[in-house]
């Protein structure tokens, strides 16, 4: 067989398709499954993953090329500079610093404009910056040829298993790829459904298309490769070990050079690889003790005792374990029904293919909405968060640096469905933020703001907090508020889990430490002497303007400040000095928000601008200083001399206004999965399941490639894989159903609203297991075949974080119940 590397496949005989999904493909229909072979990596290959490594399978049939990624596989940063400060000017800098941020504050203020046109002098050239990479190739191969029938692969989603069966010299094989989070390994199976002896089988390792310096492939013992090497010259130390089994027959592992080896497997009835794998990289030394290395030990130790323990297990018993872990963690409390019919007949590629805009097809939607939630837990449950691929990713130079979190949207969109699904997945994420973005973000407060109390962070990789330089930067660099965003999912994270240990330990030192570098950012706005706090510069995410009070900081620092307030209680501080600053300096802020000009506190707006962001309303979706917009805390606005305060109604109008205008998330800019997600999630907070549908259906349609994977450039041959879209898809579909926004004060009653933006083509369903804000389950949700609700239970955690709390029920604009938050509470309401 020759091995292609564009696909990275086979090629292949000539094969007789199967016309119906596959023995062994859920009867429900969770799942993808295909009858051709895949050939692109990012349109055809099929993911599993446990968090600390990821594979991507074709589902091959002779060969088998499985695609490898390693969670924390970077190049670049301190392992290959030893002088990368992450992106930070040297101390003796800090001085002229101080001195370039007030001139450019002044600049801001006394132009009429109220903006200037670079501040590159606050910007660091981002050095050995470095990129999330892919791991190599395992390669499977069996000594088997002639014409092959009945092919079919698949992706079953209620197992997290990827499958590949067909038929050659009169024997059915199958083959079984996934990544056990219990055992931290992943496992590639061969078998015959006859059960009869296999032909030969050959296991070996190859670059390809990876791009990686040549490692060390050598023979560990009889059974077991071990591949050992850099991601870069010089760069950081990975090793993968694959240990071979095989049920009777001989397994041998022969050495033909220090960089060719392979094993080699005869006689057997089964036969299967489980694989480690780990580098240097350390989260726990991305700090000053530490000179900011994020270098831990040789990974060999712990590998050889992980393999170990991941290979003491029968086949069998490993798999079994792995099934059971992903149903506890994917369907143990949350199940969705769309109403949705399974078309079994037709294999998910031509399913895609017919998907029209606003026509729909609520079987593929409800799949789409699986694939994103399997894929969040796949991907969010090692060391590391999900990135900006998840954790597939096959090159040596991935897109945006993939390993970079880029958090102006996409790494928050990331987690949109985590609490609301009941997926516990966020861990690792806040473990990140306090150990790689804290530490350094504290140097890069005092060096570039002048600021001694908190921590700040830009858009980073290795604790690379700075402001990313090369140019004008300011659009994508100038991101100050990172940070900010990323607190509302610390506050969320409490608010849905009453998690009041997790909260003192973590989750609050976080959100003060942040809050507190923002309250000494905050200053007297000298432009309009309007007497209100904002921030300057700022740019509106990846706008060009540079400005000042841009809404999206405004709004975010407002939420934080409010979040600080709501938690404050809880997290047993006694620093009653900084909640009261914070109280004063919240009411003192310019809040954000303006009707007749939209993204800045001066009037640069464009209504034909169709920016892929949806910056300016971070506070109708996923924020709420718009959905739950109140004119006693956020109205009194200085226009043009004239104070005025806005009604509710006014605020969404003018957000709809907006909406519309920003068009439907294809623009001159781009043409990403997430843009359209955002739109679809927005809508349906606007209670429009037109427009929600719409949006929806169009995310589906312009961006998902045949494996349901977002891609952003659709049109590609070979396109960019952007996984955002495909993780922010189930929380914007998840917002048409049930929505509970935040708001700014605990005494304020929490507002529960049933099927909001529901659209015609989801006429019955249910949803179960939900979670709201407080602590609150929805047990059940369930409407009929004329979208209306006939049941609704929610069930209430046993201590509340604000007992007595009122709960208010809404459907179709009217208040359908209402209860209170006591600890333990059952309450079922049936009458709409």
């Amino acid at each position: 067989m020759k091995l292609k590397t564009l696909g990275t496949s086979a090629v292949i005989p000539a094969v007789v398709l199967t016309s119906a999904a596959p023995p062994g493909f859920p009867a429900t229909g969770n799942g993808l499954w295909y009858n051709t072979p895949a050939d692109f990596w990012s349109k055809s290959y099929l993911p599993v993953g446990n968090g600390y490594l990821a594979a991507m399978s074709p589902g091959g049939m002779s060969v088998e090329t499985t695609q490898l990624n390693i969670e924390s596989l970077w190049s670049g940063g301190p392992f290959q500079d030893p002088t990368y400060n992450g992106g930070n000017m040297q101390p003796s800098g800090a001085s002229a610093a101080h001195v370039a941020m007030e001139s450019i504050r002044a600049s801001i203020f006394a132009n009429s404009t109220g903006e200037i046109d670079n501040i590159e002098v606050l910007t660091t050239d981002a050095g050995a910056y470095g990129s999330y990479v892919g791991a190599g190739y395992i390669i499977s191969s069996i000594n088997v040829s002639g014409p092959v029938t009945d092919f079919a692969r698949w992706l079953d989603l209620d197992e997290g298993v990827a499958r590949s069966t067909w038929t050659q010299s009169n024997q059915t094989f199958i083959r079984e790829t996934f990544c056990s989070h219990p055992s931290e390994a992943c496992i590639h199976h061969i078998n015959s459904t006859s059960n009869a002896t296999l032909p030969n089988i050959t296991y070996a390792w190859a670059l390809l298309d990876s791009g990686l310096p040549t490692p060390n492939i050598t023979c560990l013992d009889s059974s077991t490769l071990q591949i050992r090497g850099l991601a870069g010259e010089p760069g950081m130390l990975y090793e993968i070990l694959g240990q071979v089994h095989s049920t009777s027959g001989s397994v041998s592992c022969i050495s033909l050079s220090p960089t060719n080896s392979t094993v080699t497997v005869g006689g057997a009835v089964e036969t299967w690889i489980s694989w480690v794998g780990g580098t240097e990289y350390s989260m726990d030394a991305g700090n000053a003790e530490n000179n900011f290395s994020f270098k831990g030990v040789d990974p060999h130790a712990a590998l050889t005792s992980l393999l170990s323990s991941a290979t003491t297990s029968s086949y069998s018993d490993t798999l079994t374990t792995h099934i059971a872990d992903i149903n506890s963690t994917l369907y143990g409390q949350f199940s969705l029904s769309l109403g949705q019919t399974p078309q079994l007949d037709l294999p998910t590629d031509q399913i895609r293919a017919a998907y029209q805009v606003d026509e729909g097809n609520s079987y593929l939607e409800w799949v789409a909405f699986n694939l994103g939630r399997y894929m969040l837990a796949s991907s969010a449950r090692g060391t590391l968060p999900a990135n900006l691929q998840g954790k597939w990713a096959k090159d040596v130079n991935s897109p945006w640096g993939a390993g970079n979190y880029h958090s102006n949207i996409n790494i928050q969109m990331n987690y949109w469905s985590a609490e609301m699904s009941n997926l516990n997945v966020a861990g690792s994420l806040f473990d990140y933020i306090e150990k790689t973005w804290a530490p350094r973000g504290a140097t890069t407060a005092q060096i570039l703001y002048n600021i001694s109390r908190g921590w700040v962070t830009h858009d980073e990789i290795f604790g690379h907090t700075g402001m990313k330089g090369g140019g004008n930067t300011a659009q994508w660099a100038d991101y100050p508020e990172s940070a900010v965003w990323m607190m509302l999912h610390v506050w969320d994270r409490f608010d849905y889990s009453n998690d009041v240990d997790w909260w003192i330990a973590q989750g609050w030192p976080l959100l003060k430490s942040v809050a507190s570098f923002h309250l000494d950012k905050l200053i007297p706005d000298e432009h309009f002497n309007d007497g209100t706090l904002v921030v300057a510069p700022c740019n509106s995410p990846e706008q060009v303007p540079i400005t000042l009070a841009c809404a999206h900081a405004q709004q975010l620092i407002w939420q934080l400040f409010n979040a600080v307030e709501k938690g404050f209680n809880a997290s047993g501080d006694t620093d009653t000095a900084f909640l009261e600053e914070v109280q004063t300096k919240r009411a003192q802020m310019d809040k954000g928000i303006r009707i007749g000009w939209w993204e800045w506190k001066v009037d640069l707006d464009s209504p034909t601008d169709t920016h892929r962001h949806l910056s300016h309303l971070i506070g109708l979706y996923p924020g709420y200083a718009i959905t739950s917009y109140s004119s006693d805390l956020q109205g009194g606005v200085l226009v043009n001399g004239t104070n005025i305060t806005y009604t509710k109604d006014q605020v969404i109008a003018a957000a709809t206004t907006s909406l519309i205008h920003r068009g439907n998330g294809t623009g001159p800019d781009a043409d990403a999965g997430w843009e359209k997600a955002w739109r679809a999630a927005c809508w349906a907070q606007l209670g429009n399941a037109e427009e929600f549908y719409h949006e929806l259906t169009y995310t589906i349609y312009e961006d998902f490639g045949p494996n349901l994977f977002s891609l952003y450039d659709p049109g590609d041959i070979d396109p960019i894989f952007q996984i955002d879209s495909n993780l922010g898809f189930p929380g914007a579909l998840l917002n048409a159903l049930l929505q509970a926004p935040d708001v700014a004060s605990l005494d304020t009653p929490l507002t529960i609203t049933l099927l909001p933006a529901l659209p015609p083509s989801w006429p019955s369903g249910h949803l179960r297991g939900a979670r709201t804000r407080g602590g609150i389950t929805v047990d059940t949700l369930e409407w009929d075949d004329q979208g209306e609700p006939t049941v609704v239970v929610f069930s209430v955690d046993p201590n509340p974080i604000s007992p007595k709390r009122n709960v208010e029920v809404v459907y179709n604009g009217e208040r359908v119940g209402s209860f209170v938050m006591d600890g333990g509470a059952r309450i079922q309401i049936e009458q709409f």
